[in-house]
């Protein structure tokens, strides 16, 4: 028998419950009886806000989350953009961390990868900010790209 697990929502708050949106219009408390992917409203980064590749990377993951069903297909973008990132950092921590989100990504712990990836957006800002704003990378007209990959492996 599994433990259950008891999660409390702010009101007007959104959860990604296997793929459903849902917002409560009050304070309320949810309980799972058996295993469910969750995601709350304010761990879902928006495409505007993808604007360095490890949020595009966070962003992934996050499409494979709250869209389960489709996650064998997203699982191919997230696999050449996880590679490609690998090779392009050259900060230790940060290559250490992608080694993390990669393995509970594998292991289908894509909460704890969300987790990994988060934490190395400071380490991106502060190491490549410079980078970045000179080469004009990854403009929010960009993240939208990433939305759209997602979506056209769902419907195709």
């Amino acid at each position: 028998m599994s433990s259950s697990f008891k999660l409390a929502v702010q009101a007007n708050q959104k959860v990604f419950i296997n793929g459903a949106v849902i917002r409560v219009d009050r304070k309320v408390g949810i309980e799972f009886l058996n295993n469910v992917t969750f995601l709350l409203g304010s761990h879902v980064l928006q495409p505007e806000d993808v604007t360095t590749p490890l949020r595009q990377l966070y962003f992934v993951v996050q499409s494979m989350l709250m869209d389960p069903a489709n996650r064998p297909n997203i699982m191919h973008l997230y696999r050449s953009m996880s590679s490609a990132m690998l090779a392009a950092y050259r900060n230790p921590q940060i290559q250490h961390g992608l080694k993390i989100a990669d393995s509970d990504v594998m292991s289908g712990r894509d909460y704890d990868a969300l987790r990994s990836l988060k934490g190395l957006f400071h380490l991106e800002a502060e190491t490549y900010a410079d980078a970045f704003s000179s080469l004009g990378l990854l403009a929010a007209g960009q993240a939208g790209e990433v939305a759209a990959t997602a979506d056209a492996s769902r419907k195709g």
